[in-house]
């Protein structure tokens, strides 16, 4: 893993210096041959074959060497070759480049859940602050104590929409009653 990590950051700073994808062509042989150097010596330290992340020139008419490289299939393949090497070898280390899809993904599940805590909580909140105004054995008393008791078990805030009209219609609570209460 030593010799692979300067590998793994010079793969890093070449996306890092590459124009956008929007840019079009790259015609400097420098840059493709460069990149393919770097993956013949990490083919040579891990034993292993990552030609696939070459890049394929074109020729071009128009360019002096004749030659040229998608911007798009160079920064694919970089990207691509970075996060395969990140999963290899650096699983436990943070993500190189924020548009890695377990960062975005672990970012919007924490969201949610943090979300969802916190409208149970609010929920459990407005219950425990009507409870006391209604009367001993009512309906609505009971309405209230059921959804309180099976809070814990809502994973999302759709169960607890769910569970609100669900107990509402099973016990006979109205539409506008729900409302007055959580609305």
């Amino acid at each position: 893993m030593e010799k692979i990590r300067p590998i793994y950051s010079e793969l890093q700073g070449y996306l890092a210096q590459a124009p956008g994808a929007d840019k079009g062509m790259i015609f400097e042989k420098s840059i493709w041959e460069g990149y393919h150097a770097t993956i013949d010596e990490l083919n040579a330290v891990t034993g292993d074959n990552y030609d696939r992340y070459k890049v394929q020139v074109q020729p071009w008419a128009s360019s002096d060497i004749g030659f040229a490289l998608s911007i798009l299939e160079y920064r694919t393949k970089i990207g691509g070759l970075i996060a395969r090497l990140h999963g290899s070898f650096f699983s436990n280390e943070a993500a190189p480049f924020s548009g890695m899809p377990n960062t975005v993904i672990t970012n919007q599940q924490t969201q949610s859940q943090t979300v969802n805590v916190q409208m149970l909580l609010e929920v459990q909140s407005k219950i425990d602050e009507v409870l006391p105004t209604l009367p001993e054995g009512s309906k609505e008393k009971g309405f209230l104590e059921r959804i309180k008791s099976s809070l814990g078990q809502t994973k999302n805030i759709s169960e607890l929409i769910r569970l609100i009209l669900q107990t509402g219609n099973d016990m006979g609570i109205t539409l506008v009653q729900m409302l007055k209460w959580f609305g």
